[in-house]
């Protein structure tokens, strides 16, 4: 076991608790930068702060994993079931086959037997934060149930009358795509609907009375609350959190154009820390009270660190080892660790497996090369970690050339077969940072 696994309470979700320093769960969540907009803030608190209540978050399958803003949701959800609530997890098995409209073009619809298989991998994904136990046990729920026998006269009839069109194109996302040059369809123009829809019938179901999304959903959140005010005459409620960006302004979440998946095979685990650990300084606070349960005192224990000793990075690495350790398990998130020390010289490489070793590799300036090629002076060049032999062999005989963190001192050395990782694979390194990877054909 690692030494910061030894120090630092893992984050399994046994584990988890609300910050007992608040007065309620709704002042945690405003503390932590989770309350956005909301319908009625006072009344909000003082329902959190009753009986348990059950509240609802969709999550549409319109890829094959969840993403960094959807795990701000999931997040949200586990802690109002901490705070004794009642949580339904929805995957939309029928919005999925539609999409929410997006802020630039028109969505392709993907096949059923496609939208199928990623509602049971996002369901899968969903159960990993939220406990199946209790009295406020979670249920997973799927909007096919309800819309799949309703026929279209029905949902006009007795949905789609409820809806006045003038206030729809007035939705943000609608006014935006309708003044664009895509302009938008009919398809994705009805989306509030069914998204209103399933707020009414989880209302009538199980006595839903609380929505939780992003603030971009804003729209579709309150389609639902008006729904079920003119059609059961209650009053319900809706919480949107805020977009998180980087300081700099930049789109959080965003690697390089990639998004950041929850999918360890669509965002290998030791990307995912990466990414945590390159977290700016001027964030990484926020970082902490959104996808953390470290608690007040400590999070600021750690602002202090940031202000004081920005070098140390310890709020990076805490917070690095808190969200990996959430997604994909404290092993996981050990072996991530004990890769990235040995990268640098400070383990053994030939304790990673094969898929971690790719995904460092991955990061990495890379090379392929031949069975026959593997000289180190040929290999320092062809992953351009040296400019020409000449240059590759002062880097060997100065002692800055390393195989697998194994110096090299000799300009004539050749690799042997029985020092490839897992058969295949090598890293060099030129002095103390300069890292490639080389895999041999």
């Amino acid at each position: 076991m690692s030494q910061l696994s030894e120090t630092i309470e893992g984050p399994a979700l046994a584990k988890q608790k609300n910050d007992s320093a608040f007065a309620n769960v709704w002042q945690e969540l405003k503390w932590r930068g989770l309350v956005h907009v909301s319908t009625d803030e006072a009344e909000l608190e003082k329902l959190l702060a009753g009986e348990p209540v059950t509240y609802y978050c969709g999550f549409d399958p319109t890829a094959p994993s969840l993403h960094l803003g959807n795990l701000v949701q999931l997040l949200v959800m586990r802690r109002l079931q901490l705070a004794g609530h009642k949580p339904l997890a929805l995957v939309g098995g029928s919005t999925g086959l539609i999409g929410d409209p997006r802020q630039t073009a028109e969505r392709v619809l993907n096949t059923r037997e496609t939208v199928a298989e990623w509602v049971e991998k996002l369901q899968a994904q969903v159960s990993r934060f939220l406990s199946f136990e209790g009295e406020n046990t979670a249920r997973l729920v799927n909007n096919l149930d309800w819309t799949a026998p309703l026929s279209a006269i029905d949902f006009l009839r007795e949905v789609g009358k409820h809806f006045r069109v003038g206030t729809m194109i007035k939705k943000d996302i609608v006014a935006s795509r309708l003044n664009s040059d895509e302009g938008i369809s009919y398809t994705e123009f009805s989306y509030q609907i069914l998204q209103g829809m399933d707020y009414l019938e989880l209302n009538r179901a199980y006595g839903c009375v609380l929505q939780t999304g992003g603030s971009d959903q804003w729209g579709n959140l309150t389609s639902g609350t008006e729904l079920i005010r003119k059609v059961e005459g209650r009053s319900v409620h809706a919480l949107g959190t805020p977009l998180i960006t980087n300081s700099d302004g930049t789109k959080f979440g965003k690697s390089e154009g990639n998004a950041i998946w929850l999918d360890g095979d669509m965002c290998s685990p030791y990307t995912f820390y990466q990414f945590w650990l390159n977290t700016a300084d001027a964030d990484v606070v926020d970082r902490l009270k959104v996808f953390t349960f470290l608690s007040r005192a400590e999070i600021e224990e750690l602002a202090v660190s940031v202000a004081e000793r920005p070098f140390a990075r310890e709020a990076q690495r805490r917070l690095a080892w808190e969200v990996t350790g959430l997604v994909h398990g404290v092993e996981a998130t050990e072996k991530v660790i004990a890769a990235s020390a040995a990268v640098f010289g400070n383990g053994d490489l030939s304790v990673l497996d094969e898929a971690t070793l790719l995904a460092v590799s991955s990061e990495l300036a890379s090379a392929t090369v031949p069975a026959d090629g593997l000289a180190v002076v040929d290999l320092l060049l062809a992953t351009e970690l040296v400019k020409s032999k000449s240059d590759a062999r002062r880097t060997i005989t100065e002692g800055g050339a390393y195989v697998n963190n194994v110096k090299v001192t000799d300009v004539d050395f050749v690799v042997p077969a029985e020092d490839l990782l897992h058969g295949k694979y090598l890293l060099l390194r030129r002095g103390k940072k300069n890292l490639a990877s080389v895999t041999v054909a």
